[in-house]
């Protein structure tokens, strides 16, 4: 059985916080990846890091969101960085999305739904009428059209999401127990993230704030 894959959200700008990332979360009970939001991928030395690094899984959370021709040369400007995921909005529509995986090559391609920051209310304030769920079954829906490689979604919709789009489905959102949610509406355990069909997760804070060594050691508890 192959081990649960962790994507570690590092989001900081601090090359040297990085490597200690990555060096403490060598663990061989699990499989980690590393994920670079814009904070990183856009600082002054982000890209010749990423592109330096060697034998690891690279997630690439640009979460692109414009017109399909855009999202397409976005994805080619980054080819030199050999990433093994990158990020787009659902909601750019079908051209955006299927001009984007035409030129994403061996790069996987995820759909990002509705961010685990948002709720129904968040949803009202900015003018969509479908609550959470139906919103998010709707973008795996065209995820799936679109033939993407992956979806990203909070780990309370993985369930129904499972019955719509067949491939990989990676949750960020994800809590150790007694960990506050911070400005995270949709959380869940790992465990749980996992028992509801997850194939992988996004982890940021709750690993690499604090003791990194003994948050690695929690998860690997809560997971047993």
């Amino acid at each position: 059985m192959k081990p649960p894959k962790i994507f570690i959200a590092c989001d900081t700008r601090n090359e040297k916080k990085i490597k200690k990332i990555i060096k403490l979360t060598q663990n061989s009970k699990l499989n980690f990846g590393y994920k670079f939001g814009l904070e990183f991928l856009n600082s002054k030395n982000g890209r010749k890091f990423i592109s330096n690094l060697k034998n690891k899984i690279t997630f690439g959370d640009y979460k692109l969101s414009d017109i399909p021709n855009t999202c397409a040369s976005a994805i080619k400007a980054v080819k030199d960085l050999r990433l093994n995921y990158i990020t787009i909005h659902i909601s750019s529509g079908l051209k955006a999305l299927q001009s984007a995986k035409k030129v994403s090559g061996k790069t996987k391609l995820i759909g990002v739904t509705i961010l685990t920051s948002l709720n129904n209310k968040s949803l009202k304030e900015i003018g969509f009428n479908k609550n959470v769920k139906k919103l998010v079954l709707h973008q795996a829906r065209l995820a799936s059209k679109a033939k993407l490689d992956a979806i990203v979604c909070s780990p309370q919709e993985v369930k129904a999401i499972k019955k719509i789009f067949k491939k990989e489905i990676i949750t960020p959102g994800i809590r150790l127990a007694g960990d506050s949610k911070e400005d995270q509406k949709r959380v869940m355990t790992p465990k749980q993230a996992f028992k509801n069909g997850a194939t992988s997760l996004v982890m940021g804070r709750s690993l690499i704030k604090g003791n990194i060594k003994k948050n690695i050691q929690n998860l690997v508890k809560n997971l047993n």
